[in-house]
């Protein structure tokens, strides 16, 4: 497999991992990855939005995948899958 023939896979500072339980009473969260490190639970796209800004990031396109890659949904995937319902927010 030559480079050009090989897929391109960006390398962003940012990742939103996938939707995961919240405790009893609390909501359904995703946790954060900045440059490799995880800062926290996000629980909507404003959290991550916020996350990023309070390190300096500042995301113009929530679907650019070189900015951030979400695993395991979209960025409007906020609740656990197998009830299938989506949160936007």
């Amino acid at each position: 497999m030559t480079e050009q023939s090989a897929p391109y896979m960006s390398n962003p500072r940012i990742r939103v991992l996938g939707v995961c339980e919240g405790r009893p009473g609390s909501p359904p969260f995703r946790v954060m990855e900045i440059d490799g490190e995880v800062i926290g639970e996000v629980t909507s796209i404003t959290g991550v939005l916020e996350a990023a800004a309070a390190r300096g990031i500042v995301i113009h396109d929530l679907d650019d995948p070189d900015v951030v890659r979400w695993v395991g949904g979209d960025k409007f995937t906020w609740r656990v899958r197998g009830g299938t319902r989506r949160g936007k927010g």
